[in-house]
């Protein structure tokens, strides 16, 4: 096996490609500007291909299937898409429509537009009285197909405290100019599956949250979750979800069919894989000291079968091949568990560096994955293809566009 690293301008902010040989697209800081953003195309074999500079925040690229790569930026007209070509020719840029004091939360890419959450102000920026936050289908051109409003009015949780600690959980501290801050999810916010969206928005003060699925036609909400401490989703079938919870004592992960409705909940939470049969698994993620993390599967019972301890804390969201093994990187280790729970340390070095990307798992067995502003490619790990399935990676897949069968207006 062979390890080749590459430095990329600045800290990476996602990394997606159209196809297992590549090349993989990589989003970035910009040097020290940060609000730049670095967009590469870099060959698996031969490094950087080409490199262009946007303004804005770097945010994770969204490839479309025909190859293209969709960034987000802000300007004097507000937010918008920008269309680039594998060549690294802007095609096209389009505004949607939203009002002046909104900021983008999430967005993905649809076969015939885009779908997108918006907050009723910047990060850390109090709410402007009587707005909140909603979900909006728009059309290729930018237009609204519908437009609705996301419910937060409900967010208290037990064991959410002013101080002090909880089952190890440490709450952030209230201040006053956080104290109406509405946010996106920080993991999954927003996926679409077949018909059905879910978007996942947080109180910024206390880390309580609410996720709506709503059916992506209409824009009709189908159902809204109890408030909680909600942290890594997934698509688990067409219109169905994983929501986890973490922290506050919560530990869970719980999956909603196409009504909305909860249907079984297991006693984990993680970045976890679903295959072609529906099968679950993947590594848990507690913010407990010590961790009791394990790499876990979840059963069709609601019980867990229990696989090897995990060291560590931060963790690559993981890839799973063709066999059922799951490769990601943890605790310095490139790690696989294979389909019989049965662990091995691919590669090793003392790196305790907590910024990094998902796995992608492209064709011959190459790993890819970033470390704060470095891209590592491993060679040769005799891994099989990407596995099929709802959620083999995170993101869903190589696109980095969490969309499973999105349904056309």
């Amino acid at each position: 096996m062979r390890l080749d690293r590459m430095v990329m301008p600045g800290q990476v902010w996602g990394i997606a490609t159209d196809d297992m040989g590549g090349p993989v697209f990589v989003t970035s800081v910009d040097g020290r500007d940060l609000n730049a953003t670095a967009l590469a195309a870099v060959d698996p074999s031969d490094g950087v291909v080409w490199q262009r500079s946007f303004p804005g925040r770097p945010r994770p690229p969204r490839v479309s299937s025909a190859g293209t790569v969709w960034l987000t930026h802000r300007g004097p007209e507000g937010h918008s898409f920008t269309e680039v070509s594998s060549d690294g020719r802007t095609l096209r840029t389009v505004v949607p429509e939203h009002q002046a004091h909104e900021h983008l939360g999430a967005f993905v890419v649809l076969p015939d537009g885009f779908c997108a959450i918006w907050l009723p102000a910047d990060p850390y920026h109090p709410v402007p009285p009587g707005q909140s936050p909603r979900i909006v289908r728009h059309t290729e051109t930018g237009t609204t197909a519908w437009s609705t409003p996301l419910p937060l009015d409900r967010v208290s949780f037990p064991g959410v405290v002013e101080t002090g600690e909880h089952n190890g959980w440490k709450p952030r501290p209230k201040r006053p100019w956080r104290r109406s801050t509405i946010e996106a999810d920080h993991w999954e916010p927003l996926l679409i599956s077949g018909d059905r969206a879910l978007a996942g928005i947080t109180d910024g003060s206390s880390g309580i949250g609410i996720c709506t699925i709503l059916d992506t036609t209409t824009g009709e909400i189908i159902t809204t979750t109890p408030p909680g401490p909600h942290q890594h989703k997934a698509i688990a079938a067409d219109g169905s979800f994983l929501i986890g919870r973490q922290g506050y004592g919560a530990f869970s992960t719980t999956r909603y069919d196409p009504q909305g409705i909860a249907q079984q909940t297991w006693p984990s939470h993680g970045m976890m894989l679903v295959d072609h049969h529906g099968a679950i698994r993947g590594p848990e993620s507690e913010n407990v000291v010590p961790s009791g993390s394990r790499y876990r599967v979840l059963n069709a019972d609601s019980s867990l079968t229990d696989g090897p301890p995990l060291s560590g804390y931060y963790t690559t969201y993981p890839a799973l091949d063709a066999d059922g093994t799951a490769v990601f990187w943890r605790d310095g280790k490139l790690l696989t568990i294979d389909s019989d729970l049965q662990a091995r340390t691919l590669f090793a070095q003392d790196d305790d560096r907590a910024v990094m990307s998902r796995v992608l798992l492209l064709e011959h067995g190459r790993v890819v994955f970033s470390l704060h502003g470095e891209l590592f490619i491993f060679r040769d790990t005799g891994l099989a293809k990407l596995a099929d399935g709802p959620w083999p990676c995170g993101d869903g897949n190589l696109r980095g566009n969490p969309a499973l069968g999105a349904r056309p207006l």
